[in-house]
C-alpha cells in the first residue's frame, strides 16, 4: 500500500515537473525569437569612432532627405552629443575635492555635489549642511548609510566637509566663467 503511494506521488511529481519544463521551453523560445527580432532590425554604428561598436536599433530614414541635408543633420545631432559630454566632462573637473569628500560623498552625492543617489549639495549653505550631518550622525534624522559613513568621523572632519561643500556652488561658478 505504502509502496503504491510513494509510487503515485513519484508520478504526478515526474509529471508536474514535465509540464514545468515544457513551460520554460515556451518561455525560452519566445526569448530567442525576440533576440532574433531584435538582431534582425540592428544596425552598426561606426559615426563616432569610425569601428563597429554596439548594435543600435533606429527606425529607416526617409529618402525624401538630401544626402547633404541628411549629412548635415547627422553632423548637428553628433555636435550636440559631444557638447553635452564635454559639458559633462568639464562639471566632473571643474574643480578638485578633497579625500575625504571622495572617499565618503562623492559615490553618492556626485564627484562636485551635484546629486547621483543622495540629493543635491550644491548652493546649501555650511549651516545647513553641517545641521544635517550631526542630525545623521546622532541618528536624529534616519539614514543608515549616512549614520554608517559619519559614526566614526569627528567633529572637525564633520566642520571640515560642511565647509568644502559650502564651496561647491562658487567653485562651480568660477569654472564655468573661466571657460
Amino acid at each position: 500500500m505504502i509502496r503504491n503511494i510513494i509510487a503515485a506521488v513519484a508520478v504526478i511529481l515526474a509529471v508536474w515537473a514535465s509540464v514545468y519544463m515544457y513551460s520554460l521551453d515556451k518561455e525560452a523560445h519566445k526569448f530567442q525569437r525576440i533576440s532574433e527580432l531584435i538582431k534582425s532590425t540592428a544596425m552598426e554604428d561606426t559615426k563616432l569612432t569610425g569601428v563597429q561598436t554596439h548594435p543600435v536599433t533606429s527606425a529607416p530614414k526617409p529618402k525624401t532627405e538630401s544626402k547633404s541635408a541628411a549629412k548635415e543633420k547627422e553632423n548637428d545631432e553628433l555636435a550636440q552629443k559631444l557638447k553635452a559630454l564635454k559639458e559633462k566632462a568639464g562639471n566632473l573637473a571643474a574643480f578638485k575635492t578633497s579625500p575625504l569628500y571622495k572617499k565618503s560623498c562623492s559615490s553618492c552625492h556626485g564627484n562636485i555635489g551635484e546629486g547621483i543617489i543622495g540629493p543635491k549639495l550644491l548652493g546649501k549653505s555650511k549651516e545647513e549642511i553641517l545641521t544635517a550631518l550631526h542630525d545623521f550622525k546622532s541618528g536624529k534624522r534616519k539614514n543608515y548609510v549616512m549614520y554608517g559613513l559619519l559614526g566614526n568621523m569627528n567633529d572637525q572632519q564633520l566642520d571640515d566637509l560642511a565647509t568644502e561643500i559650502a564651496t561647491f556652488q562658487k567653485k562651480l561658478d568660477e569654472a564655468t566663467q573661466s571657460e
